[in-house]
C-alpha cells in the first residue's frame, strides 16, 4: 500500500506549475522533488509497481524533466541515484542569457527503511561515521556518473542534489569536482555532519564558550602536528575547495545536520572578536583526524566529510513535530517555510 507521501498528486508542489529558474525557492523546490523521485523509484521497484501503477514518474514529468538513468547498486541492485534531463517547454519565454536551468540533474536519495535495502544503506551509513564512503562501490558508481555528464555536457549544466546519505554523495562528489576546478551547482538536504551535538545546547554562553575552547584546542593541535613541515595536503585543498559553494538546508531541530549552523555561524563571530585566524584553522580540521596524525594512522585518512570552506546555507526554522519530520525530504518543497539564509564564504 502506497503511502501519501510517495503520491506527487498529494504531497508534491503542486503550486509550482511554472518554473522561474532564477528562483531560489524554484530551484530548491525542484531539486528536492527530484531527489524524492530516486526514493520512489526504489518503493516501485521493491512494490513491483510498474507502468501506470509506478508513482515516481510525476516527480520528474511535471517539471519537464525526463529520466535518462538509473543508478543501481551492485551489491544488491537497489536504485540509489538518477540522471534526468530538463526539457525546456515551448512556452518557456527566459532570456538565454539569463537562462539558469539545468540541462541535467543526478540525484542521489538517502537510506531507505525498508528491508529491501535498508542493510545496504546502512552500510553505507557507518561508512560515513568511519569517513570511508569514498572507498564504497556505491560512491564510485556515482562519481563516474558525475565525471563522466560533465564531461559531456560542461559543468555548467550539470546539477547535483541529494538527501542526508544521498547528500553525503553529492558532498564527496561535489569536493572531488572542484579539487579538478569544476565547480558544480550542488544541492544538499540534511547532510550529515558528525560531531558532538553542540547545536543543541540552549544557553548561548555555554555553546559559544564550547566552541571557543574547541577551536583553539584543534587549532593549537593543528600546529603541533605540523611542526616545521610545509603546508598538508588538507589546508591545500581546502583552499582550493573554496571557490565551490554548495547549496546546503539545514533544520536545527535534526540532529544529524544541525551543527551545520553552529559551524559557520562561529567562524563569523570568531572574526568578530579578532580570533579568525585561529578558526580559520581549526575550521580546516577535526580533533579525530588530527588524533590520527598523532598516533601515525592518519596518513592515508580522507579529510572529513563535513569540513567546508563556503557554503549557501539555509535554516528551515518551521516548528518540526518530530525528527522525522525535521530531517524529511518533504519539507523543502513546502510555499510557507520560515528561512533563514547566510552565504559563507572562506577567506
Amino acid at each position: 500500500m502506497a503511502s501519501e507521501r510517495e503520491d506527487f498528486g498529494l504531497s508534491g508542489p503542486l503550486h509550482l506549475n511554472s518554473i522561474d529558474w532564477t528562483n531560489a525557492h524554484h530551484q530548491r523546490s525542484v531539486a528536492a522533488s527530484l531527489v524524492q523521485g530516486v526514493y520512489i523509484l526504489e518503493r516501485d521497484r521493491q512494490e513491483k509497481r510498474q507502468g501506470s501503477q509506478a508513482l515516481a514518474p510525476p516527480w520528474w514529468e511535471f517539471f519537464h524533466f525526463t529520466l535518462v538513468h538509473k543508478l543501481v547498486d551492485d551489491t544488491d541492485s537497489c536504485i540509489f541515484g538518477a540522471i534526468y534531463e530538463y526539457n525546456k517547454p515551448p512556452s518557456s519565454h527566459s532570456n538565454v542569457s539569463n537562462d539558469r536551468s539545468p540541462r541535467h540533474v543526478i540525484a542521489f536519495r538517502g537510506t531507505i527503511t525498508k528491508p529491501d535495502s535498508f542493510s545496504r544503506d546502512f552500510e553505507l551509513d557507518i561508512h560515513i561515521i568511519r569517513n570511508g564512503l569514498h572507498k564504497t562501490s556505491r560512491f564510485e558508481i556515482g562519481m563516474q556518473a558525475v565525471r563522466n555528464m560533465v564531461a559531456t555536457v560542461g559543468e555548467s549544466n550539470v546539477w547535483i542534489a541529494g538527501h542526508s546519505l544521498g547528500a553525503a554523495m553529492v558532498m564527496l562528489a561535489g569536493k572531488t569536482m572542484a579539487k579538478t576546478g569544476s565547480f558544480l551547482e550542488a544541492f544538499l538536504f540534511n547532510p550529515p555532519f558528525l560531531s558532538a551535538p553542540i547545536e543543541r545546547i540552549k544557553d548561548k554562553k555555554v555553546k559559544h564558550g564550547l566552541r571557543i575552547a574547541g577551536s583553539v584546542i584543534t587549532a593549537g593541535l593543528a600546529i603541533a602536528t605540523k611542526g616545521n613541515r610545509p603546508r598538508s595536503q588538507s589546508e591545500d585543498s581546502f583552499a582550493v575547495l573554496s571557490e565551490w559553494t554548495p547549496c546546503l538546508f539545514v533544520n536545527p531541530a535534526d540532529h544529524l545536520c544541525s551543527e551545520y549552523v553552529g559551524y559557520f555561524e562561529h567562524r563569523k563571530k570568531m572574526e568578530e572578536i579578532g580570533a579568525g585566524a585561529i578558526e580559520r584553522l581549526a575550521t580546516q580540521h577535526s580533533l579525530g583526524g588530527l588524533f590520527m596524525s598523532v598516533v601515525g594512522k592518519g596518513a592515508d585518512a580522507s579529510e572529513p566529510l563535513h569540513l567546508l570552506p563556503s557554503a549557501n546555507l539555509t535554516v528551515n526554522l518551521t516548528p518540526s513535530q518530530d525528527f522525522k519530520q525535521a530531517h524529511g525530504i518533504h519539507q523543502w518543497w513546502k510555499s510557507d517555510l520560515q528561512l533563514k539564509c547566510n552565504l559563507y564564504k572562506y577567506k
